[in-house]
């Protein structure tokens, strides 16, 4: 299987655009079209819905992980040879974090500062995480360390509390509940909202979070799988979202209102990691000392999130 079919058919799922996967790759779209259309042929199926939005199709999702396990091998064997060859000393592995929308708020940033003073010899990567890898990211070994909400249900994946807030909706400054930004609403004001939507192995936890609970509110026909695809539906009018208070101070789009809603319990935001299992793979040699300085960190500056 050529690789540089799976990068761009990869860059296409990351990006949800050909036009912008092509732009990442510094290739035309042309060229990235083409690549996808022979995997598929190579494969014998569709793995895209050229959309719009354009996402993957079942196979696409299965296909997905593969393509990542398999570009992450590849880097590591040019890096591992290149070390050889080259014969330079080996820089240790980096520390791959995670992290879910604005994560655990001012909490993330000073957590990952934290960890560089600490291991300065110890490189560090940044992974954006969309809704549906609120787990699978780590038992798939792309990330070592992930900032996410709610809690991961997966006995494979510990997690520690950071934050805990008050829970809010996003709206368009046109909805009638954006006149109640100051004094908020409660959970049976917003079931009637067409919350966005997203894809159906989107991890139980996440969309009970997202729709409070609630197993069949009203849907809108916006999908999103990030809060900036979540803050296009809703400026546009099509769409409502949920989220914690401190989204708010990072997503202050022009258009999107904010309202707490009152009577819904406050949720948390936890550091996901996973659990160590008789022989499964170690983890990162990193990630206690990056868990410990979070934790640390967390009984600090979390009140202060939380009444932010």
């Amino acid at each position: 299987m050529d690789l540089r079919l799976l990068s761009s058919f990869l860059a296409v799922v990351e990006e949800g655009h050909f036009r912008r996967a092509a732009e990442r790759l510094f290739l035309s779209p042309a060229a990235v079209t083409q690549h996808v259309a022979r995997l598929e042929s190579e494969l014998g199926t569709r793995l895209l819905h050229r959309g719009p939005p354009v996402r993957p199709t079942r196979a696409g999702e299965r296909l997905t992980g593969h393509a990542r396990k398999l570009l992450t091998a590849a880097d590591a064997a040019r890096e591992d040879l290149a070390g050889l060859v080259s014969g330079r000393r080996a820089t240790p592995a980096p520390l791959r974090v995670g992290i879910m929308g604005h994560g655990s708020a001012e909490l993330t940033p000073a957590a990952v500062n934290a960890f560089r003073r600490a291991r300065p010899e110890v490189p560090v990567e940044i992974r954006q995480l969309d809704f549906t890898e609120h787990s699978s990211a780590l038992l798939e070994d792309r990330v070592d360390v992930a900032f996410v909400r709610p809690a991961p249900d997966d006995e494979r994946v510990t997690a520690d509390v950071l934050t805990t807030e008050q829970r809010i909706i996003v709206v368009p400054e046109s909805s009638p509940h954006a006149a109640a930004r100051d004094e908020g609403v409660r959970v049976a004001d917003v079931m009637d909202l067409p919350f966005f939507r997203v894809p159906p192995h989107t991890p139980r936890p996440f969309t009970e979070y997202l729709y409070f609970g609630d197993e069949s509110p009203r849907r809108s026909t916006q999908f999103a799988l990030t809060p900036q695809e979540a803050l296009t539906g809703v400026v546009a009018g099509r769409a409502a979202g949920s989220g914690l208070k401190s989204f708010a101070r990072y997503y202050a789009w022009p258009g999107a209102v904010f309202v707490p809603v009152l009577d819904a319990p406050w949720e948390s935001s936890y550091l996901a990691v996973r659990a160590v299992e008789p022989g499964s793979r170690p983890p990162h040699p990193e990630v206690a000392v990056f868990r410990a300085l979070t934790l640390a960190l967390a009984r600090e500056l979390g009140p202060r999130i939380s009444t932010a």
